[in-house]
Order: C-alpha cells, then structure tokens, then sequence
C-alpha cells in the first residue's frame, strides 16, 4: 500500500521550473517508490544498482544516456557520478534546441540518491540552476495516519485557527512514544516488516553500501559502535574531544564520520544561535537522528514502554519534536538552517528550539510531561538580541492549546505538522 508523502506537492511544482530534480534522502525512505507514484507513467525508469547499468554509466556516460534518454529517473545516481556532467551537456543543447524553435523548457531528468556525500560536488559543479534538489526523510506523524501536513509555522494565532478546524484524534504519551519506538520508515510503517529485523538489515546494509566505500575496511566495528554511541547521545551537544577521548579515535575522524551520517540522512545538526553578540553562548551544535525508530533500535531499547520510563525520554521526545519540524521544512523544500536554532548560554540557561524571522524570535521549549513547572524560566534571556520577541511555545503532551500567560502557551505535540 502506497503512503502518499507531504513533498510530492514541492516535487510537481519544481517540474514546472527545472530540467532535473534530485532528491537525496537516507535508505528506503520512500524516494524511489515516491518518484514513481509522480512521474512512473510518463518517465522511463534504470537503477545503478543494476551492475550492468552501472557499469555502461562508468564506463561510457554519453552512451549511457542514449540508451537511455530523456524523460528519464535514474535511481541510486551517486553509484556513477560521472554522468553528472553528460546529464549537464544533454540539458545545453535541449535548451538551445527549445530556445531556437521557441518552445517551453521540459523537465528531462529526475535522479535519486542515498547518499548525498558522494554526490554534492557533482551536483554542485555540473547542475547548479538546472536541477532542483531536494531531501527526502522517513515518514512523519500526520504522514503515517495518512494525514496532509504543513509547513511549520510557531505563529500562535496561526496554530490556534487551524486547531479550531481540525479533526484530529488526541494522541497521548504512551501514542506518542509507540510512534517515537517505531520510528517512521515506509515498511515499518506499513507493517510489512518485522521491526527489529528491519532495522538491523537496514543498518547492516547502509554500513555496507554507503560507509565501507569511505572508511577503511578495517575500520567497520568502530564506526559502528561509533553510530551507537551517538544514538545514546541524540538531542545533545556535539564534542568532539570528548567524543573522540571516550571512544579512542583522533577528532579528525570523528569530524568526517559524523560528516558521512549527516550527509547520508541519519542524523541532522541544529545550530547555536549566536548573532555575533557574546562570547558566552555556547557555540557546539546539537545532533539529532532523523528516525527515531532507527535511534531506539540502536540504542537497544526493546518496547516503546521501557523508552517511555528509561532515563532518555525526554531526549527522545526532544527528537521526535525537531524531526518533525525539520521534515515539515523537507517537505517544502526549505532550508531549515535558515530559520532553526537553539539557544545555550555557559550559565546553563537553554532554549530547545528559537524560530527566527523576519526580525522575531519565536522561543520554543520541548517537554514530554503535560504542564511542566516554569518551562519559559529562560525565554527572558532573548531580550538581549534587541529582536521582537513573539509569544513563545511550550510543546508537550497535552490535550489542547491553552495559555500560560500572554507570551506563552501549551501546544499539543500530537498536533504538530498540521
């Protein structure tokens, strides 16, 4: 059963624009299965992960594509990179032909990849204005209920009219964490794979097809235990000497394997905000797995109830929270980098997530327990960036939207994405 996901929106408005899409995205989240839903009838279809395929595609690009032209996807596109360039001369000369004889612009090439390290120079250098990329993530909550979701936006007055439109059903702690154990993977999801089984053949085969190619060989059992260290670690600061005293590997491997897991999807960095105003904010980043179905499994939690008890829940539910926005971002193909932050200062005082826009800052607090004692304890250090500063959310597991005081109000985290 296909699970229609909230990005095909974004991915039919970009063909009106562009000669290529690209959506990266980590393993099986859905890019292929996705991009045949839109464009399976109309478009061709070749995999690399076809070694005959793959091979002509290394050996000979040019012929590559005359065997097989345009309109065409081409999945698993970062196993030959090479026909980046042939894709960018094919693309030329079609515009030129189009411009000569005063006909529209089509699109030509939609191209998938599961790892976006192999691939971003490629993209960079040879389809910069032509190609339209996006990044593709594991299934959110309103996607899994087979709800359409939208863009996240903190405005109360917002989020308070479309709550008073809305049909969805409360979900409580225990739902919530039964969707946090999961995770939001497409075959998980639609329950045609045993979980655990799943998620252990998933990381056996992105360790496998996307890791051993950038790591030595010998290096594989630390790299892996490297991946369960950090899944213990989701929702916190990145330190990197610490990280490298406690696992015994130098900073500069650290530095380039956490590089490889952000740029194959697994996990995701939120930034400090700083605005060149002090020496005393904290300047590391936060990481966070992108599923966390993935990160429990990892992490060897075995029920949603245990996660729900153990000592991690808070981070967890922290996750689940900024995956989910993040994916709203995803979806409509905007950079959330330009908008999303937290805040930590060396005095301690930390702010989840801050929203900023348009010269405001939407403070943002994350706690998995309904009606937390003083939860907006810290959003008056935001004054000092002389920004305006909206009324603020308290994101956690109750009912409804309710005021806290004027500048702050509960938001139910079961609601989020609508």
């Amino acid at each position: 059963m296909y699970i229609k996901r909230d990005i095909e929106e974004s991915i039919r408005n970009a063909e009106k624009s562009f000669q290529a899409i690209v959506v990266y995205g980590s393993r099986q989240v859905g890019k292929s299965t996705t991009i045949d839903m839109i464009f399976g009838e109309r478009f061709k279809s070749v995999t690399l992960d076809d070694i005959n395929e793959r091979e002509l595609a290394l050996s000979n690009p040019k012929g590559f594509l005359e065997v097989h032209p345009w309109p065409v996807i081409i999945d698993e596109v970062q196993k030959a990179p090479n026909i980046l360039s042939e894709i960018k001369i094919v693309i030329d000369e079609q515009r030129k032909k189009w411009m000569k004889n005063n006909e529209p612009r089509q699109l030509m090439y939609i191209l998938t990849g599961s790892n976006q390290f192999e691939l971003q120079q490629g993209i960079s250098e040879s389809l910069a204005g032509r190609a339209c990329i996006f990044n593709m993530a594991s299934m959110n909550q309103f996607e899994i209920q087979g709800l359409t979701g939208s863009l996240f936006n903190p405005d109360i007055t917002d989020l308070i009219n479309k709550e008073s439109k809305s049909t969805i059903t409360y979900k409580n702690k225990k739902e919530i964490f039964d969707i946090i154990f999961k995770g939001g993977m497409p075959d998980i999801v639609s329950n045609n794979s045993d979980r655990n089984l799943y998620y252990k053949s998933y990381f056996d085969t992105y360790i496998e097809k996307d890791v051993l190619k950038l790591i030595a060989v010998s290096n594989e059992m630390q790299f892996r235990r490297f991946v369960s260290y950090l899944a213990l670690r989701t929702a916190q600061q990145v330190n990197y000497e610490v990280f490298a005293r406690e696992l015994g590997i130098d900073t500069q491997t650290i530095k380039r394997w956490l590089s490889i897991l952000i740029t194959s999807g697994i996990i995701t960095l939120l930034n400090p905000y700083m605005a060149n105003i002090s020496n005393r904010i904290i300047k590391a980043s936060k990481l966070y797995f992108m599923d966390t179905g993935l990160c429990a499994y990892l992490c060897k939690w075995p029920n949603a109830e245990m996660l729900e008890d153990c000592a991690m829940s808070g981070a967890f539910f922290e996750t689940f929270v900024v995956t989910e926005i993040i994916k709203s971002f995803y979806n409509h193909n905007i950079d959330c980098k330009n908008y999303l932050y937290y805040y930590r200062d060396i005095d301690q005082k930390e702010i989840n997530i801050l929203y900023i826009e348009n010269n405001a800052i939407y403070p943002i607090e994350i706690k998995k327990g309904e009606n937390p004692s003083k939860p907006n304890k810290n959003f008056n250090v935001l004054n000092k960036y002389g920004l305006e500063i909206k009324p603020g959310l308290v994101i956690d597991t109750c009912d409804k939207i309710r005021p806290i005081n004027d500048k702050v109000y509960y938001y139910p985290v079961y609601l989020l994405g609508q």
